[in-house]
């Protein structure tokens, strides 16, 4: 996985990831979700990269967000369902990973407007 401080969002998610245009475009999670999830299993919090998710951002509710128009860098998403956990989350994380990633998996976006994301970038609605 690579890791960087600024990328391009287009129409079907992250420059270089293999993503499709349409509502799962782009993943996000909750860093306060990594920490609880590690919390679960009884580990530290989770790196990012186990669960494959595009954006980690902290300090927002996404939940709250969703159906909304959301400002992330210059790139405008509207949150359109969880990233439920896959069967593949016990073998990443051991016995109990999929229980533990349930409700903290992180949310879907569709790209309404492309545009660059830097690390560091607010996390706002739109409207």
């Amino acid at each position: 996985m690579n890791i960087a401080d600024d990328v391009l969002i287009a129409t079907d998610g992250l420059d270089g990831d293999r993503g499709h245009a349409g509502k799962r475009a782009v993943t996000l999670i909750q860093q306060e979700h990594l920490t609880a999830i590690g919390s679960y299993l009884g580990q530290g919090p989770i790196a990012p990269e186990i669960l494959r998710r595009n954006l980690v951002v902290s300090g927002i509710n996404l939940a709250a967000l969703k159906g909304r128009d959301v400002q992330v860098g210059e790139a405008i998403l509207r949150f359109t369902v969880i990233c439920a956990p896959c069967s593949r989350m016990e073998e990443a994380l051991g016995k109990g990973g999929y229980s533990a990633v349930r409700g903290h998996g992180g949310w879907c976006a569709e790209v309404l407007r492309p545009g660059r994301v830097k690390l560091g970038d607010a996390v706002q609605p739109v409207d």
